[in-house]
């Protein structure tokens, strides 16, 4: 069973993405020992019209970005779920909304490849429905450092 589900929204469906999607979501849930938990990641690519609109709705944020999460468990719920292994049937850990307009110039921006860029936007948002975020800086180390740590178990670098 796939941990994730891929939904595409005004964008065209390309294998490469979910090869993508399923190499990084394999090892961010082998990384955090949550393989079999029976949470699962719905991800859908959009373009930037679609995700400004609904980081308007969710967020009250009038413009585009590149990825948004939207986790369904705070942090200490979703850890000690993870603890007991109290799972239902499926639990949704959340969802994630990317950009590929937005993956793309970002790639172009920064000078790496495209599977790079949305490789660390899937990982980025995976931590974001873990709970964690980067709002302060010592909480951004801890996420970034696991965000690393990912991508260099994939040997996607910069």
């Amino acid at each position: 069973m796939n941990n994730y589900e891929i939904l595409y929204k005004d964008v065209e469906q390309e294998p490469k993405y979910e090869h993508i999607v399923k190499s990084v979501f394999d090892k961010c849930f082998e990384e955090e020992n949550i393989q079999d938990s029976k949470l699962y990641i719905t991800v859908t690519f959009t373009n930037p019209e679609n995700i400004q609109k609904i980081n308007k709705k969710y967020r009250n944020i009038d413009r585009a970005t590149d990825v948004l999460s939207f986790p369904m468990f705070e942090k200490e719920d979703l850890e000690e779920k993870i603890k007991t292994k109290d799972f239902l049937y499926e639990d949704i850990l959340g969802d994630i909304v990317i950009s590929l307009e937005k993956v793309e110039e970002q790639a172009k921006e920064y000078g790496h490849s495209f599977e790079r860029e949305l490789s660390y936007m899937l990982v980025h948002g995976f931590y974001h429905l873990m709970g964690y975020d980067h709002i302060e800086e010592e909480d951004k180390k801890q996420m970034r450092k696991k965000e690393e740590k990912i991508l260099e178990a994939l040997n996607i670098l910069r």
